[in-house]
């Protein structure tokens, strides 16, 4: 036999046993992914990682709408994508995952989808065709058409950007007429011309976004090409056209008045107007000969006169202006002009003139005609020779024949003369010919007289012109000069052009031609020097610079005169040069001295001479010695150029480049006008000694090296020697101080006398910051010389802190501010600081992300072109008209700041950064309410004065006061029952709060209400906006008040007291609310007043309400309960156990425990529990056995309806009078709502005396009160009394067989007691 303790041990331990399995959980970061949409259809996705403490195996899923989206592997949690995602269509969506580890109950958890756009789409035109018509006339630069093209995708792949890529005619001028812009707006880039260009143009438009990621590769979309049909519209801007392009005629001059010469024809230039033209003549060379009329029809309208065109080719031009009868586009008159050319036919009415002209340059006016002419000629001319400067024409204006005229000479000398041509026509030279030489004398008569006859050769008729001519004298005489030898004399060097002489002049008595003399110089010495002016005999210098009398003193020319006729002279000039100062000294040798420094002197004669002329200034010398950097320690003598030192020379004062050599620069100059000079230098060499300590070119030397930067050279100390030779100042370098072990010191010869040492970081050693940020060490100079001294410097080196740390940005500087919506601001609004501690830090500003949000939801990427950030922080409004508050609330860029010198082996960004841009609303969205399921009842014997009975919610989608939302109440009606519309004032008022952003009207009532009133109020809310500036908007709502009295109100007992029923009564009400569909209404919560064991200790009273305001009554409420199971279990599980009404017996029904149901879950899974503790009572007394025994038949025999004084068996409706067996203390199985069925008093009492009883509202109730619950057992079967109990049990709560509470154990059988 087992202990009787044993069952307790075991129990406990097998209650840990099963609570140790604890479930698994999801890692953290298991909350969010983000996915492309172009990831491919079986590509992995994410995995699902959970732990588990138990580290059991674990079981992956995915449910949810959107989990058809993904495949995951249950044992490995790989997620692949198995439907392909769209950004387009679901942007955002969330899944449900779940693991379990096949012990506990499944974990499950919310994970968002983030769905990344990419460049998946084209631009689509929101219209495949287009076409326009537009003037020839447009402005270039005028907007012509514009199209609009789409694209879904976000950021540079949904950013539109429009081509023109065909124009139809393609012609190059034509290729450019149109261009594009980005907004889709097409202009006109050139000028149009119906009638010269084209009428008609097609342009093939394509539109490409600006490319983005698609598939890992940088992709561009282009949507398919439409094309724009542009009609071009003809305008009245080009003037007429004129059919032909010349117009010609001729008409007789003696033509008569009106008579028809030519007609013109002009047409509209505008093809597609051809407007009436007109015609005037605006322009003509003879005005008022001719006329035109409408028609076109030149007539003759004067008499006309051929010979008034001669010089006109007998001509007369008419320009003729032709005009449209319409303005032109301008507001002017549109005409165009030609020039008509008439031609005047002659008549004979005209005799030959003379003319005093020489053809073709003869006017012929009747003014010119002369009958007088003047002419000359040699003597003794030979014959046929014309005389000379005779300029006569004879001219007849006539044409042909009618022009036709003979020449003659009359008059007292014509016989030593003839004329020629003897005939001609229109017009003719007149020429005077020698006829007899003889005649022609000058000496006998110097002028002759002769008469020129024209006679018309068809009218005869004539005229007579006189011609004097004048004798010419012939050349008979030569030129002399008056001397045969001229001696002059000219400065040297003078300028070219210079007069040596004007004053020879030769003399030839002949006149005219044969008397003008010219002058010349013939060839020979100094001919290239000199020249002589033809006409005047002056003679000049032809070129200065050849003139130097150190090369030639005196030349010799000769001189020529020649006349007209050829006939010369000549004569001797001799030209002497004077002397100039133009030749400076010349130095001869070189000068190079050698002295020792200190003790050596110098003493050196500077010779030269002058090649000016002797014994003159221009030849005497003077001496001196320039200025220079060291002249003041020399001296020469002006006269004798003796050259000396002045005091001991010092080898180190010279500049160390020189080598010790001094350069003197001696002027040698003479004392002409202008004074000329010879310069030469005059070397020193001091030679060196061993005088001088080497000295560093610094005090103390700042050195500077980045920290962990091995074999890097960290600077440079130079020192310098004063000697001159590298025997003297040779130079060795040596380190010292603390730390020096960690440097090597390089000597470097530099120069001669210069030498550096450079200081460097071994390879192997570097330094570090943080240990040793500073070094002071000492550095020696040494020269080899005997005295063995040496030079000191300080060495400071500063280890520096190599650019690691990434920039910050400045908080200040990302505090919200505020941007008006709308358009209301432009340009910069912020500025992004951020600042490094890092020295050289160079920084700029870089815009990583756009947030764009709502009321703090994310939106999507709307607002991504709103703002931009500049390198320098400044934060730019780009896009201000398409700021809309509406659509966005905040905007929050997201920046870094960038380094650009840090240090490439470290962190150069700054951490991301949001600058919050709040969207400032303008009152453009009026009030509206939120919708709300609420039903408002009134029960009117309840609310009193200033209670709220209604409520309603608005929002303004502008913020501020433009989304200030203050409600009244517009009109109060009551709807009684019966349809009738009562209005009632001032029953209620309305208040208004907010929160969030929500704007609350509470509905107060003001006094009572009449209780005998069944209907509905009926309240129409107003919500106004208060916008500071601008009218108000506002937004109306009716809400019905619904009133219910008091025979709808129904009580619920609840087995725990009313303070656990006020804590879980929105649980109740929830579950209440689910089963009926209805608006819960609690009106009171009270603790049952009673000193009877009734299992219910508190009631609720409410009433359920449906949204059409009628309520349930407590019938309808039980069966609405009854059939919603989930509700049922949930309620029991709250304590429910009783319903009724307000007025039913407080007493409340039996009902089986709501822990019963937890205990008989807790029994199936601790099956093998019972079984051990039934074994262990096998073997217990037989005494507790014969209790039992005792008290069923105890039981057995108690009547129907007789109510013992005894406490009830436990378990059953029957009665004993000893203890219960305590392993029949099980719930009995109440089948109904006792207030539907008939019961008696005695057995609410039994029922209520149970421990452990609670309601079951099961369905099956009514079937299961067929049994009576004081049923007994027959006396003469007996049967086996804990099978009979527990067979009565196999009907379960809910209508299922438990087959796990019967079962037949003969270690309990009690029948034989």
């Amino acid at each position: 036999m087992a202990p009787p303790w044993l069952p307790c041990l075991l129990l406990p331990v097998l209650m840990v046993s099963v609570a140790a399995n604890l479930p698994p959980k999801f890692l953290a970061n298991m909350t969010s992914v983000s996915l492309p949409e172009d990831l491919p259809v079986g590509a992995e996705a994410f995995w699902l990682v959970a732990e588990d403490p138990d580290n059991d195996l674990l079981t992956y899923g995915i449910s949810g709408t959107y989990a058809y989206f993904f495949s995951v592997n249950k044992d490995s949690g790989q997620v692949k994508l198995a439907s392909p995602l769209d950004f387009e269509t679901h942007y955002f969506f969330s899944i449900t995952i779940s693991v379990t580890d096949n012990y506990d109950n499944q974990v499950q958890k919310d994970m968002h989808v983030v769905v990344e756009d990419r460049n998946d789409n084209a631009p689509v035109f929101q219209n495949t065709v287009f076409s326009t018509s537009i003037n020839e006339t447009l402005p270039v630069g005028s907007l012509v058409f514009s199209v609009l093209a789409k694209d879904p995708d976000t950021g540079l792949g949904g950013l539109v950007q429009y081509f023109i890529k065909k124009v139809i005619p393609s012609t190059p001028d034509s290729e450019h007429l149109f261009k594009i812009l980005e907004n889709g707006s097409i202009v006109l880039n050139g000028s149009l011309s119906y009638n010269y260009k084209s009428a008609f143009y097609q342009l093939e438009l394509m539109a490409c976004d600006s490319g983005g990621l698609l598939n890992n590769n940088f992709i561009i979309q282009c949507s398919q090409p439409v094309f724009l049909s542009i009609s071009v519209n003809d305008q009245p801007d080009l003037d007429p056209q004129f059919v032909r392009e010349f117009y010609s005629a001729s008409v007789s001059e003696d033509a008569t008045m009106n008579t028809s010469v030519l007609t013109v024809q002009a047409v509209d230039g505008d093809k597609g107007i051809n407007d009436v033209v007109t015609y005037s003549i605006s322009n003509s060379t003879r005005p008022g000969w001719f006329a035109i009329g409408d028609d076109g029809v030149i007539r003759v309208n004067s008499p006309l006169d051929r010979e008034q065109l001669l010089e006109e080719n007998e001509e007369v031009q008419l320009q003729v202006t032709a005009t449209e009868k319409n303005l032109n586009i301008y507001g002017q008159e549109a005409k165009a002009s030609t020039w008509v050319t008439i031609t005047v036919l002659d008549v004979n009415d005209h005799k030959p003139e003379f003319y005093n002209c020489v053809l073709p340059d003869c006017s012929f006016t009747p003014q010119e005609a002369q009958d007088s002419f003047a002419a000359y000629v040699d003597e003794h001319a030979s014959a046929r020779i014309p005389i000379d400067n005779l300029t006569m024409v004879a001219y007849d204006p006539d044409k042909g024949s009618h022009g036709t005229f003979l020449l003659s000479l009359e008059g007292p000398d014509a016989g030593a003369f003839s004329v020629s041509p003897g005939r001609a026509a229109g017009s003719a030279d007149v020429q005077v010919l020698v006829r007899n030489p003889e005649m022609v004398d000058y000496e006998n008569q110097s002028v002759m007289l002769v008469q020129v006859v024209a006679t018309d050769s068809v009218s005869r008729n004539s005229s007579v012109a006189m011609v004097t001519i004048h004798l010419r004298d012939i050349n008979d005489h030569r030129p002399t000069f008056p001397q045969r030898l001229y001696v002059l004399s000219v400065p040297e060097h003078s300028a070219t052009g210079s007069v040596v002489t004007s004053s020879i002049h030769a003399e030839d008595p002949d006149t005219g031609e044969w008397g003008h003399i010219t002058y010349s110089l013939l060839s020979g010495n100094g001919v290239e020097l000199f020249e002589v002016d033809p006409d005047s005999g002056t003679v000049t210098v032809r070129d200065g610079t050849l003139l130097d009398r150190e090369r030639q003193a005196v030349y010799y020319l000769t001189l020529q005169a020649t006349d007209g006729g050829g006939l010369s002279d000549t004569t001797m000039l001799q030209i002497h040069l004077l002397d100039m100062n133009d030749n400076p000294p010349v130095v001869t040798g070189s000068y190079n001295i050698f002295v020792s420094e200190e003790e050596g002197s110098v003493s050196v004669i500077i010779q030269a001479y002058d090649d000016d002329e002797p014994g003159t200034n221009n030849s005497r010398l003077f001496f001196s010695v320039l200025p220079g950097p060291y002249s003041q320690n020399f001296s020469v003598d002006p006269d004798t150029g003796l050259l000396r030192n002045v005091g001991p020379l010092d080898r180190e004062a010279i500049d160390l480049a020189l080598g010790g050599r001094i350069v003197l620069t001696v002027r040698v100059a003479d004392y002409g006008v202008p004074r000329l000079s010879t310069e030469v230098n005059v070397t020193i060499t001091v030679e060196d000694i061993n005088d001088n300590l080497p000295v560093f070119t610094q005090s103390s030397y700042q050195f500077f090296v980045k920290e962990r930067d091995p074999g890097v050279m960290v600077g440079i100390v130079e020192a310098w020697d004063a000697d001159q030779t590298e025997a003297n100042n040779r130079i060795s370098f040596s380190l010292s101080g603390t730390g020096a072990n960690n440097f090597m010191l390089r000597g470097v010869v530099l120069e001669s006398g210069r030498a550096k040492g450079q200081l460097w970081l071994p390879s192997d050693v570097s330094l570090d910051y943080e240990v040793q940020d500073f070094f002071q060490l000492m550095v020696s100079a040494e020269n080899p010389g005997p005295q063995g001294h040496e030079a000191t410097a300080g060495v400071n080196v500063t280890v520096v802190d190599v650019n690691d740390e990434p920039p910050t940005l400045v908080e200040a500087s990302l505090q919200g501010i505020s941007v008006a919506e709308n358009g209301s601001q432009h340009g910069e609004v912020a500025e992004v600081l951020a600042q490094d501690v890092d020295t050289g830090a160079q920084l700029e500003i870089q815009l990583m992300n756009v947030i764009c949000t709502k009321a703090g939801v994310d939106v999507g990427s709307l607002c991504q072109g709103w703002f931009s950030v500049a390198a320098n922080g400044s934060v730019y409004i780009n896009q201000s008209e398409a700021i809309d508050y509406e659509a966005c609330d905040q905007v929050t860029l997201v920046v870094r700041a960038y380094d650009l010198n840090t240090d490439p082996r470290f962190q150069a960004y700054s951490k991301n950064g949001s600058l919050p841009i709040t969207i400032e609303d303008v009152n453009d969205n009026a009030p509206y309410f939120l919708p709300d399921d609420k039903t408002f009842v009134i029960i009117p014997e309840l609310v009193i004065p200033n209670q709220q009975v209604a409520s309603v919610q608005a929002r303004d989608a502008d913020s501020g006061n433009n989304g200030a939302i203050l409600f009244s109440i517009l009109q109060v009606d009551f709807i009684s029952k019966d349809g009738t519309t009562t209005p009632f004032q001032g029953f209620f008022r309305i208040s208004t709060s907010s929160e969030a952003g929500v704007y609350t009207g509470s509905i107060e009532l003001v006094t009572n209400l009449d209780s005998t009133l069944q209907g509905t109020y009926r309240v129409t809310v107003k919500a106004q906006d208060r916008p500071s500036v601008g009218p108000a908007l506002e937004a109306t709502i009716p809400l019905n008040l619904f009133t219910v009295d008091q025979s709808y109100r129904v009580r619920l007992q609840f087995s725990t007291y009313k303070e656990e029923v006020g804590a879980n009564v929105e649980e109740i009400k929830a579950a209440l609310a689910q089963a009926t569909r209805t608006s819960v209404y609690i009106v009171n919560i009270q603790d049952i007043d009673s000193l009877a064991r009734a299992q219910a200790h508190s009631y609720l009273d409410a009433y359920f309400v449906f949204s059409n305001g009628t309520a349930l009554t407590l019938n309808q409420l039980s069966v609405m309960i009854q059939s919603d199971q989930g509700a049922l279990a949930q309620l029991l599980q709250l304590g429910l156990v009783v319903l009724g009404y307000q007025g039913s017996q407080e007493v409340d029904q039996p009902k089986l425990l709501t822990g019963v149901i937890i205990g008989l879950v807790l029994a199936l899974l601790l099956v093998f529990v019972v079984m051990v503790v039934a074994l262990a009572c096998v073997r217990k007394s037989y005494r507790r056995k014969l209790r039992a025994m005792k008290a069923s038949k105890e039981a057995q025999k108690t009547a129907a309806g007789v109510m013992p004084s005894a406490p009830a068996m436990p378990g059953t409706n029957m009665y004993n009078t000893e203890r219960a067996n305590p392993m029949l203390n099980l719930p009995t199985k109440d089948l109904g709502l006792e207030h539907l069925a008939s019961s008696s008093d005695l057995d609410y009492v039994s029922l209520n005396s149970l421990d452990d009883n609670s309601v079951d509202l099961d369905m099956n109730s009514q079937e299961a009160k067929k049994e009576s619950p004081h049923s007994v057992l027959e006396p003469h079967s007996e049967p086996e009394p804990l099978k009979v109990v527990l067979s009565g049990r196999k009907a379960g709560p809910r209508g299922q067989q438990q087959e796990g509470w019967s079962f037949t154990n003969a270690g309990l059988d009690t029948t034989d007691l």
